[in-house]
């Protein structure tokens, strides 16, 4: 019997696992503008705060007490004593902002262990994902705990050294000669453990969830193991993981040794240098009262701050850093490297893709308008949101501009061409509606994927199942020209399959009315972002907040009148937004 899982060779080093983690990373920061601009702003309170302390200590000898103005030294030191007092709030400024960025993440990870675990649980309904319950019940908690760890000491590190190097440098430029170069040598021995702990970051990951599988291998074989008397067998190579597990601990502590004397001469040296080089500090007319000063910015805000910034950028770090590209690897993600396939028509001379004008419908004579008055104007290449509370007409409107619904009034125009009153047939080159109940018949992958585009080149095949990250599905499936069943298929498998075909689809615009909505969140973005690379329009009835974010505008409905903006416009302006912008947060 064995335990061991099979795994695809990875690069795991330090700048393997950034270079995975890079793009994701942006574009999660990306989408949090707003709160990393608050964290900011709270932050540069915090900067002032620093070159306060020491200024004011520093005036408040020469300008007071050596002076003989002992009222003056009093109110220098009530300055310094306010600016130490503004903390409490910067302190709730900055927890509630970094609420704002920690949370979110926990979610994604989360969601992703689980989906990752099911979908390898449908393609292997026999073997059980072990490593699911490390990653649900540790490495989440280890990334959030981790995460949050990092964004508090980076940003204090940044801004406090800030308003210490800037309160050095006014007090006396010289300090600065005296201060940079230990600190800086220490921060430089301190990057150079970052690769080798990180590697044994890894090891000791991998240990652990292979303990986590090994055990649970052998829980549920125990009989067969008896029976078989392979006892001795599970016995040794369970030994061999914990001595893995152990050496992994190891080569972490001798690293955490050495980071031990970074920590020493970055963190210590400045303050022995400053002692020594006072007599000639003093020669170059260096007061006392400044010395004192740069004696209080090291030693209550720089060198404090940077044994922060070592502690957890050293253990938190990287930790973050391995578990994170732990959950990416197994991920796929949209590679930079896909050419979007542009096989689209060519709209006739029109920069406008969808053009809506005092379109009216109701579905009959007496019934209440879905649609009243509604002017629309879509740039070409634009990707739009809509939204609006459940019922209120953005599937009608979808269908509206698709052609498969006329209205009782109004016109509708795609890439200059009107729409009301053609044959769908003539429609189906200029764009594609992709609903919410996606539409698979029994035929081969390829088939289905090319409904759109017959005979497309087996080149953009590829790119699009690269883009959406279908290989997975079509390779459970047996291969590109394997027969699909559809009632084999889930839901979420069947809408990808779906967007598959509106990728490859030459329609230069694409509807999707909820279109994703049997998706995880993570491949609902992913599906978003790819449809959005590629050339063309992209209009989607969105089902989660995380769609509207990365529209470029979102149409607001709300049965009376429509509003038309960016997400930061919207929300100033629609309080049926700010709203809806609220109950998905609370669904979150």
């Amino acid at each position: 019997m064995t335990t061991d899982e099979t795994r695809e060779p990875h690069d795991s080093t330090a700048p393997g696992a950034l270079r995975r983690l890079l793009p994701p990373a942006r574009r999660f920061l990306a989408s949090r503008k707003r709160a990393l601009a608050a964290l900011a702003g709270w932050s540069l309170v915090e900067s002032a705060q620093t070159f306060l302390g020491g200024y004011c200590i520093a005036q408040a000898l020469d300008r007071g007490f050596l002076a003989g103005d002992t009222k003056a030294g009093l109110l220098w030191l009530s300055a310094a004593a306010v600016s130490i007092l503004v903390a409490a709030p910067v302190v709730l400024g900055v927890f509630a902002q970094l609420a704002r960025l920690v949370e979110p993440l926990r979610d994604a990870l989360v969601t992703r262990a689980v989906s990752r675990s099911l979908r390898r649980a449908v393609a292997a309904p026999g073997r059980a994902d072990g490593t699911a319950v490390s990653r649900l019940t540790q490495q989440t908690e280890i990334a959030r705990d981790s995460f949050a760890g990092l964004v508090l000491t980076l940003r204090s590190f940044a801004f406090t050294a800030a308003g210490a190097l800037a309160g050095l440098f006014t007090l006396a430029p010289e300090f600065l000669l005296v201060v940079l170069p230990p600190l800086v040598l220490g921060l430089a021995l301190f990057a150079a453990t970052l690769r080798p702990m990180a590697a044994a970051q890894n090891r000791f990951l991998d240990a652990d969830e292979a303990i986590t599988h090994h055990s649970g291998a052998v829980r549920a074989a125990l009989r067969d193991i008896v029976a078989c008397g392979t006892q001795n067998e599970a016995e040794r190579r369970g030994a061999q993981l914990i001595t893995d597990a152990e050496q992994a601990s190891r080569s972490l502590a001798r690293w955490a040794a050495v980071r031990t004397l970074a920590l020493g001469v970055g963190g210590q040296l400045p303050v022995v240098l400053l002692l020594v080089a006072t007599p000639w500090l003093l020669s170059r007319n260096v007061t006392a009262g400044a010395l004192i000063g740069a004696l209080t910015y090291l030693v209550q805000a720089l060198l404090p701050a940077l044994h922060t910034l070592m502690t957890a950028l050293g253990a938190a770090g990287t930790r973050l850093v391995v578990v994170l590209d732990r959950f990416v690897r197994d991920t796929c993600e949209i590679p930079s490297s896909v050419r979007p396939v542009d096989t689209r028509v060519q709209p006739s001379g029109s920069s406008t893709a969808v053009e809506v004008r005092s379109v009216r419908l109701a579905y009959g004579p007496r019934a209440r308008p879905v649609l009243d008055g509604l002017d629309l104007s879509v740039r070409t290449g634009e990707h739009i949101a809509v939204v609006g509370p459940s019922g209120i007409g953005k599937s009608t409107l979808a269908g509206v501009v698709a052609g498969m619904l006329t209205p009782d009034r109004g016109t509708v125009h795609l890439a200059g061409r009107p729409v009301t009153g053609r044959p769908v047939e003539e429609l189906a080159p200029l764009r594609v509606l992709t609903p919410q109940e996606a539409y698979v018949f029994t035929g081969t992958v390829r088939e289905n994927l090319t409904t759109l585009r017959p005979g497309a080149p087996a080149e953009d095949i590829e790119a699009a199942a690269e883009a959406l990250c279908l290989g997975p599905l079509i390779r459970r499936l047996g291969g590109i020209d394997a027969g699909v069943t559809p009632s084999a298929l889930s839901q979420g498998e069947r809408q990808l399959l779906s967007l598959g075909r509106a990728y490859l689809s030459p329609a230069p615009l694409l509807l999707l009315d909820e279109a994703t909505c049997h998706l995880d969140p993570a491949a609902e973005a992913r599906a978003e972002r790819a449809l959005a690379r590629r050339p063309g329009t992209l209009i989607v009835v969105a089902h989660r907040l995380s769609s509207a974010l990365r529209a470029d505008r979102v149409l607001v409905l709300d049965g009376t009148c429509a509003e038309f903006g960016s997400h930061a416009e919207l929300l100033t302006r629609s309080e049926l937004y700010r709203d809806l912008v609220g109950h998905w947060q609370e669904d979150r």
